[in-house]
């Protein structure tokens, strides 16, 4: 299963992490992995080219490990991709359930 939590601050966000894998099909063929995948690796490479908010990144491929935090409060656009990402990783939990994939937003 597939664990991302995105922290915020009130209503600002302070970064997310992804971890771990869905688990719906094979390596290579998991459609969940791989949207999840895409969502959270544009987000990071809008952020860096769309803004001029400083991040954090720390990732591993093997085990489907992801971290981004924001270095300081993140500006609007970096808030609106930000606020875009927890929209389609919602949407892909509830299309297709906790069991691959839980989106936590915690408070810091």
């Amino acid at each position: 299963m597939i664990r991302f939590t995105v922290w915020k601050s009130g209503d600002q966000y302070r970064g997310f992490e992804s971890r771990g894998h869905a688990g719906y099909a094979q390596s290579g063929e998991d459609i969940i992995c791989s949207a999840i995948s895409a969502l959270a690796i544009n987000a990071v490479n809008s952020i860096e080219e769309f803004t001029d908010d400083a991040i954090e990144i720390d990732q591993t491929e093997d085990d489907g490990y992801l971290r981004m935090s924001f270095s300081e409060a993140p500006g609007e656009r970096a808030a609106l991709l930000m606020d875009s990402l927890v929209l389609g990783i919602r949407s892909i939990e509830a299309d297709y359930g906790k069991e691959y994939i839980t989106l936590e937003v915690q408070e810091v």
